[in-house]
């Protein structure tokens, strides 16, 4: 068993033996963080709002445990404090969260794992409020990041040995298909688009409660096409207005309002014809600009 923690790179053993416990062992797999000074200020933390702001506070949650060992916890407990509504499964009626588990899953996974460590003071944080959740970690982009393209994009970290031991503990993967994964879950439970955020010492990831293409703003519909054409070619297919209707659950007869929204996003280059010698446009595919 030495060997193997060893081997992972949680201890470090002295040739006078003994030895210690590295900061990789520790955010991993800490019963409690507190006892490692250097890492103690990265728990995460979890806090629900009464109402869209963060004016009225209901419940705040720190956790003590590596993230390794209270992953599950974690998102049980994010789970736990999510709105919920009623469907009909299978002629059930069954309750069903607002935002999809496996969505969160891999959100927050990457929280952990891309975060700055060199950053003082401040660790990863789960926000919760009455229309949104957001997931923010410590750190800003990699350079050689863009917001448009982190969907689908070869995976790269500042702990790669964190990304290593989540991935063998089968918390996330480290070949760059969570947010895919993510993208098509929010696109079956029709939420709004997912939505990035870059400061210079952080990074922030929101997911929007289901709303109407209606109540969607102009920047948020320009998102979700953009989005859907990324994710059918990611996915082996392409973006048609058939398909962007169902993905904004929207009918036959508003065909012309999806036909103009892909048409400014041709208009900004976010999205191109697959094939440019297809003149019928009800029958055009679409794909991101940069395919």
């Amino acid at each position: 068993m030495l060997l193997w923690i060893e081997g992972e790179g949680f201890i470090t053993r002295e040739p006078a033996n003994g030895g210690y416990v590295t900061n990789l062992g520790a955010i991993a797999a800490a019963r409690k963080l507190s006892d490692f000074p250097d890492i103690s200020r990265k728990a995460v933390r979890v806090i629900v709002y009464n109402g869209t702001n963060e004016a009225n506070m209901k419940l705040e949650q720190e956790g003590s445990k590596g993230y390794a060992i209270s992953f599950q916890g974690l998102l049980q407990f994010v789970m736990s404090q999510l709105p919920q509504s009623e469907i009909i499964e299978q002629a059930l009626r069954v309750k069903r969260t607002v935002y999809p588990e496996t969505a969160l899953r891999e959100i927050i996974a990457n929280a952990l794992i891309h975060q700055d460590f060199s950053v003082m003071g401040a660790g990863p944080l789960v926000e919760i409020f009455d229309d949104r959740i957001e997931i923010s970690n410590p750190g800003g982009l990699l350079p050689s990041k863009q917001l448009d393209r982190l969907i689908g994009t070869q995976p790269e970290s500042r702990n790669e040995q964190l990304a290593r031991a989540f991935r063998r503990f089968r918390i996330c993967e480290e070949q760059g298909s969570g947010l895919l994964k993510a993208g098509l879950e929010v696109e079956l439970y029709g939420l709004p688009p997912i939505k990035f955020e870059a400061g210079s010492n952080y990074f922030k990831v929101t997911l929007l409660s289901p709303r109407t293409f209606a109540q969607m703003s102009p920047s948020e519909r320009m998102d979700a096409c953009y989005q859907h054409a990324v994710l059918k070619h990611l996915s082996g297919s392409a973006m048609t207005n058939k398909t962007l209707r169902e993905r904004l659950k929207m009918p036959e007869k508003q065909r012309s309002m999806v036909s103009a929204l892909i048409q400014e996003a041709l208009d900004r280059k976010l999205i191109k014809a697959a094939d440019p010698e297809n003149k019928s446009r009800k029958f055009s595919e679409y794909v991101p600009i940069w395919a």
